[in-house]
């Protein structure tokens, strides 16, 4: 397509939103074909559509072969812009039905499930209260990486995740906004009927043979590091998992031991019929961060959603501290 300056007059007589829709749902179904259940038109009229925009922009969209198309350059360009503009067009719909009703509407949320295990529950529970008609969807996402692909295609609204401390600046893409909310720790945790669970100072190098649920992320490393320290060696390990649910339900039999981030514990222990243990760890902060896509639009309910996660993370710093105390 060649660039002259009439290209908003472009758009509004050659490049339609409907031939943009047909053109997406190509690029999800991988074929023409399968769009047509999709889309409830003719492979035909699909067909044609493509081509209509193929020789509109003077680019081809598609590279086709046996098992379907393929996007070209050009098309993965206006697949990034068509997504955009979908999704302004949705936040806009949003918000025109926030500002008619503004208790409905619905937020998408990502998170890892220690956060869903932590927080997450008290943020609901909190946030329906106020807003019963909203409704809130909960993906649980990996955010070992930070490569969030979900936000990106506005799959999700926010992603609330953990990261490493201190935060690298290269952790995150530039077109990412990233808000430290507040810092966790990791603890020993176990049952409420545990032996250990009624001392009031208990050594690392007293629960070395004791079985022990340990993960290969942040958690697990922090008691490994802890017993590299005081020159123990390290403890034995019955079972490795990520499952925050896992290890609370199996340490909560009295007969593991685990470690978990204290935020699980200062919102859940009763639940999880948990206790921290006095046991002394290094004390490596552990940021629970907010993320959005920069240069995106958030709906009034998305932005409602936020505040409240803000302004219920604002005192976490001093109730984790308290939670980590020993004692």
């Amino acid at each position: 397509m060649s660039k002259t300056p009439g290209r908003e007059s472009f758009i509004g007589s050659r490049l339609r939103l409907k031939d943009l829709h047909v053109f997406m749902a190509v690029v999800r179904s991988g074929s023409m074909a399968k769009a047509v259940d999709q889309l409830g038109i003719s492979q035909p009229a699909i067909s044609e559509v493509i081509s209509g925009l193929e020789h509109a922009l003077r680019v081809k969209l598609f590279d086709r072969n046996p098992r379907g198309v393929e996007l070209t350059a050009y098309g993965r360009a206006l697949l990034k812009r068509g997504v955009a503009a979908f999704d302004e067009l949705t936040q806009g719909l949003a918000e025109i039905e926030d500002l008619a009703d503004p208790g409905v509407g619905e937020v998408r949320i990502g998170c890892p499930e220690s956060i869903s295990a932590a927080i997450m529950p008290a943020i609901i529970r909190q946030f329906k209260q106020k807003y019963p008609r909203v409704v809130l969807q909960v993906d649980n996402v990996s955010t070992r990486t930070m490569e969030l692909p979900q936000l990106r295609d506005r799959s999700l609204d926010l992603v609330i995740a953990r990261v490493l401390s201190p935060v690298a600046s290269d952790v995150f893409a530039d077109d990412l906004n990233v808000e430290i909310l507040f810092e966790d720790y990791v603890v020993v945790a176990a049952g409420l009927q545990s032996r250990w669970a009624r001392r009031r100072h208990i050594d690392l190098g007293e629960l070395l043979d004791e079985p022990w649920i340990v993960t290969n992320s942040r958690a697990g490393s922090i008691v490994a590091e802890a017993c590299r320290a005081k020159g123990l060696r390290e403890p034995i390990i019955s079972l490795v998992t990520y499952s925050v649910h896992l290890r609370a339900d199996l340490a909560a039999s009295g007969d593991y031991l685990t470690s978990l981030p204290a935020s699980v514990l200062r919102f859940n222990a009763e639940r999880f019929a948990l206790k921290v243990l006095p046991v002394e760890l290094p004390l490596r902060p552990w940021p629970v961060a907010l993320v959005t896509l920069k240069n995106r639009t958030l709906n009034p309910v998305v932005q409602r959603f936020i505040d409240h996660v803000r302004v219920f993370a604002k005192p976490m710093a001093g109730q984790l501290a308290r939670t980590k105390s020993p004692g």
